[in-house]
């Protein structure tokens, strides 16, 4: 299976969600470009759309490890069998968290420019991605909507590769993929048109979103 890009992906997750309609959910995309796949499915399902934005903490000598993610508000998550593995000492967790701290805050401003965060508490957060390779970033995403107190996470992708559905299943309440391949080389191959999401289709995007609640 192939999309012809982010929209008709978008489109087809919305329907395979669309028992979700009613219920009380935010749907949240990961920038960039699950973003464009998220509107689609907040559009279909009627509710809110937002960014959940987070930033994965890699172990410092080995930075695809993590460690632990940062996202809004202060939220830490850290995978405490990994520092303890990698014997990271706390010193060091705390630099690369303000690190990735400072990253996480400028891009809120850039992507929501003043806009509060939609609220989580108590609700059902959609986490969508374009695809989902590691997982180790929808992971992070994951953890972050949890930790701002979603009561339930959904993690909804129109292709993951298959290994990162097994490791995934013990982060999320529920997993929703269209496309689980057995021969996975990266996201982009299951898409006609994969040009990046810039900044600026995002933030259009989420106005629009807005404008339309």
């Amino acid at each position: 299976m192939r999309f012809r890009d982010r929209k008709e992906a978008g489109r087809l997750l919305a329907e395979r969600l669309g028992s979700m309609r009613g219920q009380d959910i935010v749907v949240l995309g990961l920038p960039r470009g699950g973003v464009p796949v998220a509107a689609q499915v907040a559009r279909a399902l009627g509710a809110p759309l937002d960014v959940v934005v987070v930033r994965k903490v890699g172990v410092p000598f080995q930075p695809e490890l993590a460690m632990g993610a940062v996202g809004e508000d202060g939220v830490l998550v850290v995978n405490e069998r990994v520092v303890l593995l990698a014997d990271v000492p706390p010193e060091q967790l705390e630099r690369a968290e303000r690190r990735e701290r400072a990253e996480v805050e400028s891009r809120v401003r850039r992507f929501r420019g003043g806009r509060p965060r939609v609220p989580l508490a108590g609700r059902i957060a959609v986490v969508v991605d374009d695809g989902i390779a590691t997982g180790s970033t929808a992971r992070a995403a994951c953890a972050v909507a949890r930790a701002l107190g979603a009561a339930r996470v959904v993690l909804a992708a129109p292709v993951c590769a298959r290994p990162s559905v097994r490791a995934l299943a013990s982060d999320v309440d529920e997993l929703v993929c269209l496309v689980t391949p057995r021969n996975f080389g990266a996201v982009g191959q299951f898409y006609d048109d994969f040009r990046a999401t810039e900044d600026s289709e995002v933030v259009e995007l989420l106005e629009r979103a807005q404008t339309a609640e």
